[in-house]
């Protein structure tokens, strides 16, 4: 065992932690060296979406003295930021397994170091804590989730006083501070308990609120009221919101999926809880094609991802991916804020640069600014605070199936947008339009843009060192042709430098540095690299467009551009 792994383990082991802590480990080095070893060999670190891990013992683990040091440390940078001012922070949790007992952790740790806190009284959607900071004008947050992870996960996200994730300076700054704290006797976890207050019904109502506010096309809705909706929350938070939410919009012919109703941490119907996948969505397609069903949507755990499904233009049940699914979004908002006249000059879309580039044409064809910003919506939130009081946020979107409507939180946002999205739904239902063909007339219109996405999954220390040096590969020798076509330009986000491979020629890019690269090739086609802040994986994104002429030409050009990112992806030795 390495020297360095030995030594955490021994202080683990001698240290103030509770004995069945101690006894798991003493398991471990009798029945399994390598799982010890991958639980120590480095400690967790904030990504893209805060500390996410397997839950166990050991600091590659999420566990209560790993999220007591992350949140001490959170609360020494709090403490440090504000001063001798009254500091406060939200949180919330999903359905997870222990999420319930990591957001107490936190919680008792943060009071403890003299921080009010306002705890939710249950499980809630994510954006409702992001909701929650800025109505109780926070100083910053946590929700206990891992998201769409497996069930052997959970993770602990952070947030400012903004409502968004941790953005730098703060982000690094609060891993300073935990790698700071040098011993478990460091983190104060009780002696505050009356710092902790309660908090549920009535922010749930406020929030109800304020989502019922983004409607645009209320009248519509009161005709189409009996829209068929079948939703599923996955076994998670969506539960306690999303119905009501649908409700009060006014919609009253809502399915709920049964077999997925209620919060499981064990998510015992899917393998993943990711509404991205088919597998996680096919008992919701079953209900939905059994009652003949306008439109599916379905949440993941933590309710800020939303994952739809319509019938095609040929009454076959297809799922939207997430580009597909933001561009209607996105289209629906400026069609009708246009409409109804109350759209504005300063009006902006943000989208991150692995999505669809058809958002930006949908938007310059619109008159309306839209930016592009790294990979996650913390970077969306961030640009909104930048642009604040001088531009008009409206709507935003990521391809992997996050959006947010208007700027009263500042995280993607599944439980408004499954009210959207109905909204929508209705709006074209109400014209004789499917959702299907309207996206088929968004393509002739704007260009047919097709996208996918593959993700290649390395475990453990072998498989980061084997994506490191797959990235590694990619900068110092950049493939000069991809299935046939040249590469014309390298856009390197980890040096902030773009180069055209032909003439030489470079330029910076202006965004924080993130190890994402990414291609254009001669004949449109983008294709971008990112390894996944989140999980142990690489992603690939591809994107390819054309001009389609007609719905007659459609399927064969869909065909056709799968067909083509297929070779692609051979082409790269991706499978």
């Amino acid at each position: 065992m390495d020297a360095v792994v030995k030594q955490k383990v021994d202080t683990w082991l001698n240290g103030n932690y509770d004995n069945a802590t101690k006894n798991e480990i003493q398991r471990l080095q009798k029945e399994n060296e390598t799982e010890l070893v991958e639980s120590f060999y480095q400690s967790l670190e904030f990504g893209t979406g805060g500390l996410r891990g397997l839950m166990g013992v050991g600091t590659n683990r999420m566990n209560k003295y790993t999220v007591g040091s992350a949140t001490q440390g959170f609360a020494n940078y709090l403490k440090k930021t504000y001063g001798d001012a009254e500091i406060k922070v939200a949180i919330a949790h999903d359905s997870r397994n222990n999420s319930r007992f990591f957001a107490e952790t936190t919680a008792n740790v943060f009071a403890a170091n003299g921080i009010k806190v306002f705890l939710f009284e249950a499980l809630r959607p994510t954006p409702e804590l992001s909701f929650a900071i800025r109505t109780l004008k926070c100083n910053g947050g946590v929700v206990v989730t891992a998201s769409h992870n497996p069930k052997e996960y959970n993770g602990y996200k952070a947030y400012w006083n903004d409502g968004g994730q941790l953005v730098p300076p703060h982000d690094k700054n609060v891993i300073k501070e935990v790698e700071a704290i040098k011993s478990v006797d460091d983190v104060k976890f009780s002696g505050g308990e009356t710092n902790i207050t309660i908090i549920g019904k009535d922010m749930d109502e406020a929030y109800i609120k304020m989502v019922k506010s983004l409607s645009v096309y209320p009248d519509v809705i009161a005709k189409q009221h009996d829209l068929k909706i079948v939703y599923t929350p996955i076994h998670g938070t969506g539960i306690m919101l999303v119905p009501k939410v649908l409700s009060t919009f006014g919609f009253d012919n809502v399915t709920i999926v049964a077999e997925q109703e209620k919060p499981d941490g064990n998510f015992p119907t899917v393998v993943y809880p990711n509404p991205e996948e088919s597998e996680t969505m096919s008992i919701g397609l079953k209900k939905a094609n059994e009652i003949n069903a306008d439109i599916l949507l379905g949440t993941d755990p933590d309710a800020d991802r939303v994952g739809i499904a319509i019938k095609n233009h040929k009454g076959e049940w297809v799922l939207m991916n997430g580009n597909q699914t933001a561009i209607l979004a996105i289209s629906y908002m400026l069609e009708a804020r246009k409409a109804k006249g109350i759209a504005q000059s300063n009006d902006m879309v943000i989208k991150t640069i692995v999505t669809t580039d058809m958002i930006d044409v949908l938007a310059a064809k619109n008159n309306v600014a839209c930016y592009n910003v790294l990979t996650g919506f913390k970077w969306i939130a961030e640009l909104i605070k930048e642009k604040e009081g001088r531009e008009n946020y409206i709507i935003g979107g990521e391809e992997s199936f996050g959006m947010m409507i208007g700027d009263k939180l500042r995280d993607k946002d599944a439980v408004s947008a499954v009210a959207f999205l109905c909204e929508m739904a209705a709006y074209e239902k109400n014209k004789n339009i499917s959702l299907y063909d309207k996206l088929i007339d968004l393509y002739i219109q704007y260009g047919f843009y097709y996208e996918e996405l593959i993700s290649i999954t390395k475990k453990g220390m072998s498989g980061q060192q084997e994506i490191a040096e797959m990235m590694q590969s990619y900068r110092n020798n950049p493939p000069t042709h991809i299935n046939n076509s040249p590469v014309l330009e390298l856009l390197d986000y980890q040096t902030q430098e773009g180069k055209n491979l032909k003439s030489g020629e470079t330029w910076k890019i202006e965004l924080p540095k993130s190890n994402v690269l990414q291609f254009k090739l001669e004949d449109g086609t983008k294709i971008s690299a990112r390894p996944s802040g989140t999980e142990p994986k690489i992603k690939f994104y591809f994107s390819v467009h054309d001009h389609l002429e007609s719905k007659e030409k459609f399927d064969g050009m869909l065909a056709a551009h799968k067909q083509k990112i297929e070779n692609i992806i051979a082409d790269m030795k991706l499978k």
